[in-house]
């Protein structure tokens, strides 16, 4: 695929139960264990707005573990 090709696919963000961004191509199903977040467009808007929404980076069962263990001594 050619870069002036990729720059004519429109892309979705999708999002795991991990809470982990990605783009797909607009035309292919999702593939399973992702969704939609609606957020569409080309490779850069998809990638801004990633970048805008996912502000850490570590998945979310990692997280939510980290909350519990340092709440266990309150």
């Amino acid at each position: 695929m050619t870069s002036d090709s990729a720059e004519e696919i429109d892309y979705r963000v999708v999002v795991n139960d991990e809470e982990q961004y990605s783009i797909w191509p607009a035309g292919r199903e999702i593939p399973a264990g992702w969704r939609a977040t609606g957020a569409a467009g080309t490779r850069e808007e998809c990638l801004a707005h990633i970048k805008e929404v996912w502000t850490d980076m570590r998945p979310r069962s990692l997280r939510e573990a980290m909350n519990s263990a340092g709440h266990q001594g309150d």
